[in-house]
């Protein structure tokens, strides 16, 4: 591979000669070789349209010549559009600040601008990187603002629709088995019955307020640090620059982004990712349940509940012929538990850094985009590929609820607590029915004890 050698602040370095990055980015990947992962897609992105934004807002206050500011923007626009990702390869642990992945960008953005203009890779001349494309801007405001532009964007294409279409598979199940009544079970025992349609309008509950719960998520990154450049003071830019640029990315993005209140507060700390993410992990929570509930509820086929049956996607044994596996709860509680890891260390994140600046920034900006996507990947193939499949075995739920000994139940009010508990016992000694017990017992007339265990009457309140 042929190089070229550019220079900083600590001297020489050798870079590959058809890279767009310079020598900030070198050492960067030279003194981090640590996970092998850079930066995705969706933050380099984020970054990008941060940048195009603070040099249009430059060109309008006059402090970047106009022709020169489209040559930025265009190539600004490249890196928006993800054509430039190759070019970003420093690693996630870094530099706590990110300072090396806002140089990467703006060694990359002047170096593709100056190539546009028809100049040499790395001259810096006409576009300097430090003085055109971080012009007002420091590492410590640009980092802490495309973390919460990357997130916000990402909950709300990614997540919110993906929890939005598992909300509506759920409610779908819901409405179609609203008429099939089962057992219900509290302590993984017997309980009075339930219909399967209301089981799972509980499911889909809980994911609609996941997707509140995702909302929330969003409004907490809305404040952007943008401004406060090295400490928080907005030393070296305008005092309309923020308001300008974060006008520009909001228009971009379609996303309300406003100033942060306090630019010391929003430097300092990362309280807002924190708040996000917390969300998150009571979503990931809440889809760990309903995927590990459909798993029992389909467990069997022969010894297990086997009240629905699941979608066959793969054989689920190398040894054991025909036997199907519930993958897709598998995968979903996966997922839900690696977000509930990347839960700690986003908490271990926002609480450490010192005095005006936190330094997990890097960190903390991958785990809460890596839990955005699983979150959204997940909950987008489960429905697809396990709830929309589900299959109701009616029999089998109706043959639980006959055998329930708590339907004794609805007999307690007629005979009370103490004579239903023994007919409970007794049919449970002697593998009767609770309906065959009590007209051997003779506790009310026939056609009553009928009418009080008639099921469906059982899964609604008493008129």
């Amino acid at each position: 591979m042929s190089h070229r050698i550019e220079s900083d602040s600590l001297g020489e370095v050798k870079v590959p000669s058809e890279a767009y990055y310079g020598a900030q980015t070198q050492r960067a990947v030279d003194n981090f070789p640590i996970s092998g992962q850079p930066f995705g897609s969706r933050f380099i992105r984020s970054i990008g349209i941060v940048k195009k934004s603070c040099c249009m807002a430059n060109e309008d206050l006059g402090r970047i010549d106009v022709g020169m500011a489209e040559w930025i923007a265009m190539a600004c626009q490249e890196v928006i559009d993800n054509q430039l990702d190759e070019h970003f390869p420093i690693d996630i642990f870094q530099t706590g600040s990110g300072t090396s992945t806002n140089m990467n960008a703006n060694e990359v953005i002047s170096n593709r601008a100056i190539e546009l203009m028809g100049g040499v890779l790395g001259s810096k001349t006409p576009v300097h990187p430090n003085d055109h494309v971080n012009m007002g801007q420091s590492s410590n405001d640009v980092i802490p603002t495309t973390i919460h532009v990357a997130g916000a964007c990402a909950i709300h294409e990614d997540l919110i629709p993906a929890l939005t279409h598992l909300r509506d598979e759920l409610n779908a199940k819901a409405e179609a088995w609203d008429h099939i009544v089962k057992s219900g079970r509290t302590h993984l025992m017997d309980a009075t019955p339930i219909r399967l349609g209301q089981e799972f309008s509980g499911y889909a509950e809980q994911v609609a307020k996941a997707v509140v719960r995702a909302e929330k998520a969003k409004k907490a990154l809305l404040e952007l640090a943008l401004g406060g450049t090295a400490v928080g003071t907005g030393i070296n830019r305008p005092p309309k620059f923020p308001e300008m640029a974060i006008a520009r990315i909001s228009e971009d993005t379609g996303l309300p982004f406003v100033e942060a209140r306090n630019h010391f507060e929003a430097q300092a700390a990362r309280d807002g990712v924190v708040e996000a993410h917390g969300q998150l992990k009571v979503i990931a929570a809440s889809l760990f349940k309903i995927a590990n509930d459909i798993r029992w509820l389909g467990s069997g086929p022969r010894t297990g509940f086997y009240e629905i049956a699941l979608p066959s996607l793969a054989p689920g044994s190398s040894i054991m012929p025909g036997k199907v596996n519930p993958v897709m709860s598998e995968m979903l509680t996966m997922v839900s538990a690696q977000v509930m890891g990347n839960d700690v260390a986003i908490n271990v994140g926002g609480m450490s850094g010192n005095f005006e600046l936190n330094v997990f920034l890097p960190m903390m900006a991958q785990n809460l985009l890596s839990s955005i996507t699983l979150l959204a990947n997940g909950s987008r193939t489960f429905a697809d590929k396990c709830v929309n499949g589900l299959v109701a075995n009616e029999e089998v739920c109706r043959g639980t609820v006959e055998k329930n000994l708590a339907i004794c139940t609805s007999l307690a009010p007629a005979i009370g607590y103490d004579k239903a508990s023994k007919i409970s016992k007794h049919a449970f000694a002697t593998g009767q029915n609770v309906r065959d017990v009590a007209k051997e017992w003779g506790v009310l007339p026939d056609d009553e004890i009928d009418a009080l265990l008639e099921f469906r009457a059982m899964t609604l309140p008493e008129e």
